[in-house]
């Protein structure tokens, strides 16, 4: 075997302690991306083409870029439905974004999982706020993390601004507490039902539909409506309105799957995110009974004596 020499060996070993030393000092996570604009254009690849500038070895990934146009709801439980199942550090890239170029301000929040989520403050973490915790927010400087040249750009501030601070972030190449200074005050909150007991009854909202099937999804989770000691063929009496008028009134038996009743009926059960739900076996529940779903949607569910 060749023997190096002690000039070499130096040279090499030189090298090697300062790779390991950037390594540490720059440790990846993956990047995900939400968006509402669809994939019809290159909005998406922009941004993604953004954030490979930045580090070539970043991890990118989609949640969803199909969030309805403007719906920040939507954006807010697609968040909620998927962070906690990716590993602490992950950065999500949130954008739907109807007040771009306004006063709204870009943030990263940190939550008290250990995720982070770079998006405009209007409302986006609002189901994350009440679900998981948020631990910090800051709002993120411009000066110093918007992409160079864009500073005349007001309208995609997803490349320019969120894309590029996210890839910074997740790549290592600055810490969190390198974003900007801390927000002042809470983050912008949507309101809507929480889930709760009272008067003998569950309320909650429904956050969004099970849109490939129309079942009916709920905020109530199985840990509060366990209380009622649901049980198979147990019966609910079911209200659901919007705006506080009623659209649907149903008495409404518990099941633990989709075929404990006859083909057409309603059931209520556990979905997979163990929250409470609505379904038509075989059927959609939402186009039957014209149900929708965001903050202005609320149900009652209470059980028959």
């Amino acid at each position: 075997m060749m023997r190096l020499g002690k000039g070499i060996r130096g040279l090499v070993l030189s090298f090697l302690l300062v790779a390991l030393l950037a390594c540490a000092g720059e440790a990846k996570t993956a990047l995900v991306f939400q968006t509402d604009f669809g994939l019809k254009d290159g909005a998406v690849s922009a941004m993604k083409g953004v954030a490979f500038g930045v580090d070539q070895d970043l991890p990118m990934f989609d949640l969803t870029h199909e969030i309805p146009a403007f719906s920040i709801w939507d954006g807010a439980y697609r968040l909620y439905q998927t962070l906690e199942f990716w590993p602490k550090g992950t950065v999500f890239v949130s954008v739907v974004d109807p007040g771009v170029g306004t006063e709204r301000k870009p943030v990263v929040v940190r939550t008290k999982s250990g995720h982070y989520v770079v998006t405009p403050d209007n409302g986006t973490v609002t189901l994350i706020m009440d679900s998981i915790g948020i631990d910090q927010v800051r709002t993120i400087d411009e000066t110093k993390h918007r992409l160079k040249g864009s500073e005349r750009s007001y309208t995609f501030h997803g490349r320019d601004l969120f894309a590029y601070t996210g890839a910074k972030l997740a790549s290592g190449k600055i810490s969190f507490e390198e974003v900007g200074p801390l927000l002042k005050g809470q983050p912008v909150r949507i309101p809507y039902q929480r889930a709760e007991i009272k008067d003998g009854a569950a309320l909650g909202t429904i956050p969004v539909l099970d849109v490939q099937y129309g079942n009916v999804w709920t905020n109530i989770g199985a840990d509060l409506f366990d209380s009622f000691k649901p049980s198979k063929g147990k019966l609910y009496e079911v209200r659901i309105l919007k705006e506080g008028k009623e659209v649907y009134r149903g008495t409404v038996p518990f099941a633990d799957t989709f075929g404990d009743v006859p083909e057409g009926k309603p059931l209520l059960y556990y979905n997979s995110l163990m929250n409470l739900s609505l379904a038509l076996n075989m059927d959609s529940f939402a186009d039957k009974h014209k149900v929708s779903s965001g903050p202005e949607w609320s149900v009652v569910v209470r059980p028959v004596k």
